[in-house]
């Protein structure tokens, strides 16, 4: 792929670069740049040492493939996440705050949460679960939800979680692909001002053959749904807690011990089930914390992925208590009663960090900036966003209106499969609107050809990571044969992300979309998300997707997806509007071939668009 682009500020149109301090100097970071190039197995040694172990590694990296961290070593992650909170400063600080749709609140100090945690572990011993059994989490984002990931991988059980928006078939799945021995679900949960039966979906799931497995329902009471329990499977939340006395033990486990199984997003096609482990990928994770989120003592952090996704799972619960941090967890949807509800959660709470997707910073703009402009966000000091390419437009907005042109905004980038963030801007970096950034201390990237050759600077490319680092996922949940098929190569060492990008002339890389999602114009290659950001940059538009056609003359050309901001506007003068707002962003090469004003575009159950099913399955 050797299509040349033209000149990133004709193609973004951000002014300028937007400048920021914090507690990390650009001098560290770069001093850390060269501390991992002189000596790799050193960096990550010495950020394991931040973190308490049962017994040493006797090895920091092995030769396995990919390779197995801090070998020989002995942990659970539970004990750097709660256990040494509650015998130090940190034993009455809050360690979770949490909304319901409604406006309940509840909080737990790191003492209330380890309390729970050891009556959970000890009830759970006590129905015969142990190390190795496998759970699978329906809940939606509780303090019973945070305390049960917790007493589950207190035992060295291994867990799943699934987004309660899926029905009865996809979680039915699951629980057959994980051989699930235990599933826990809340009787229901709210959203959008609608309250749905959750645990009747988990029991058409289980009322099949695919549900043997599963021996035990456990029922958190979230809604007060009148139910019946059935006396040989269900079990109520409260009839699982057993008393306790001092600490219920924290077992300790092989570094590479089987923390949770994550399931991919499915853009792709078929959800993968992805295996993260307690010692390594708790090291990279407290990494990031500390590098790319600069996390205080004193922060409130609201991550707002559910814990179905790694975003969640990483940022809003194993990340924020392994810092000793504030995690702030919110039921419900985010714009309900109001579009200014985010808002008022930020100013209620004092969120000081808000991790965030670009499909919800468009929800957002598409809004206006009268309801942030209506409370006090005073207290945010970071904002960060993960999970699709970022538009310059929608960062430039989010950073005037809502970070009031002081926040750092953190364009970040990372997989499932990652474990936690591997490309971002730090925020004492130069950040660019639009741009992840550059690989993370410790992390090794670049933008390469189909053969694995290095491309040169503003050339679409395949984005990979070289070699290995702790959080690097551990295979897929038994599918071992298959497990690095398609994004490993041995020989190389080398990791396939999947993600088409480039790298600009200051190293800078910037995402493209999915490699499937790429155009051929002409015999010039385009990420997607390039023609859609030129369309973004009209003030009317709110969302788009982009997809190739074929067209007799250039081969393929593109076919846009538009949401509007006011479908009213809808029409051929606006379609020529578009089609020649393109041509002056990106130039007489990128031909739109048809626009169709559409009201929604498909999404997986993450947010991201699906470009997948408009090219398979357009709308009429």
């Amino acid at each position: 792929m050797s299509e040349q682009h033209a000149p990133e500020e004709h193609l973004f149109r951000p002014a300028a670069p937007v400048r920021m301090g914090a507690n990390l100097s650009a001098q560290e970071i770069e001093q850390a740049r060269a501390w991992f190039a002189d000596n790799p197995e050193g960096f990550w040694e010495q950020a394991a040492k931040e973190l308490q172990w049962n017994e040493p590694w006797h090895t920091v990296c092995d030769d396995g493939d990919p390779p197995t961290w801090f070998a020989g070593a002995k942990c659970n992650i539970v004990h750097n996440c709660l256990d040494r909170h509650v015998h130090s400063a940190n034993r009455n600080k809050l360690a979770l705050v949490w909304e319901s749709e409604a406006g309940e609140t509840r909080k737990w100090t790191y003492f209330e949460l380890s309390r729970e945690v050891n009556r959970l572990a000890a009830g759970l011993r006590r129905l015969g679960f142990q190390a190795g059994s496998v759970f699978v989490l329906c809940l939606p984002p509780l303090p019973e939800t945070v305390a049960l990931s917790l007493a589950i991988a207190k035992i060295g059980a291994v867990q799943s979680h699934v987004f309660v928006g899926y029905a009865a078939k996809v979680l039915r799945a699951r629980i057959a692909a994980l051989q699930a021995e235990c599933v826990v679900c809340a009787d229901g949960f709210a959203r959008n001002g609608s309250v749905v039966g959750l645990k009747e979906i988990v029991d058409t799931a289980l009322d099949s053959p695919e549900g043997d497995s599963v021996e035990l329902t456990i029922v958190v009471p979230r809604l007060g749904i009148k139910q019946s329990l059935r006396t040989d499977r269900d079990l109520a939340y409260d009839d699982v807690l057993h008393p306790v006395h001092g600490n219920e033990p924290t077992t300790a486990l092989d570094s590479d011990h089987i923390l949770f199984v994550q399931y991919t997003s499915g853009t792709t096609g078929t959800p993968k089930g992805v295996v993260h482990t307690h010692g390594g990928y708790m090291v990279a994770l407290n990494r990031t914390m500390n590098w790319v989120l600069d996390i205080k003592a004193t922060d409130i952090l609201w991550c707002q992925a559910d814990l179905g996704w790694i975003t969640g799972q990483s940022y809003a619960l194993w990340g924020p208590l392994l810092a000793g941090s504030t995690t702030m967890l919110y039921e419900g949807h985010p714009l309900y009663p109001k579009a200014d509800r985010i808002w008022r959660i930020v100013e209620k709470a004092g969120v000081s960090i808000l991790y965030t997707t670009p499909t919800l910073m468009r929800m957002v703009k598409r809004y206006g900036p009268g309801f942030p402009a209506q409370h006090d966000l005073s207290a945010l000091r970071l904002l960060a966003a993960v999970g699709e390419p970022l538009a310059p437009e929608v960062w430039l907005w989010w950073h005037e209106h809502i970070g009031q042109g002081q926040c750092p905004l953190l364009n970040t980038w990372w997989q499932t499969e990652t474990g936690a963030i591997v490309i971002s801007p730090l925020p004492a970096n130069t950040l660019k609107p639009g741009s992840v950034g550059r690989p993370l201390p410790g992390i090794q990237a670049a933008v390469v050809d189909p053969e694995g050759t290095p491309v040169p600077a503003n050339t679409t490319g395949h984005l990979v990571l070289y070699g290995s680092w702790p959080g690097f996922f551990n295979g897929l949940f038994r599918e071992h044969d298959q497990s690095f098929a398609g994004y490993w190569s041995p020989s190389q060492k080398t990791y396939w992300t999947g993600d088409l990008a480039r790298q600009d002339a200051d190293g800078h890389l910037w995402i493209l979309g999915r490699q499937d999602e790429v155009l051929n114009i002409a015999g010039h290659i385009l990420g997607a998300t390039e023609i859609e950001n030129g369309l973004l940059v009209h003030p009317g538009v709110h969302e788009v997707a982009v997809v190739p056609v074929p067209d007799k003359i250039r081969g393929q050309a593109a076919k846009a997806y538009v949401v509007l901001k006011e479908p009213h506007q809808a029409g051929d003068a606006l379609k020529t509007a578009l089609t020649e707002l393109v041509r002056q962003e990106l130039g007489p090469v990128v031909r739109i071939k048809d626009i169709v004003f559409v009201e929604t575009l498909p999404k997986t159950g993450s947010g991201k668009i699906l470009r997948r099913a408009l090219r398979d399955s357009p709308p009429a």
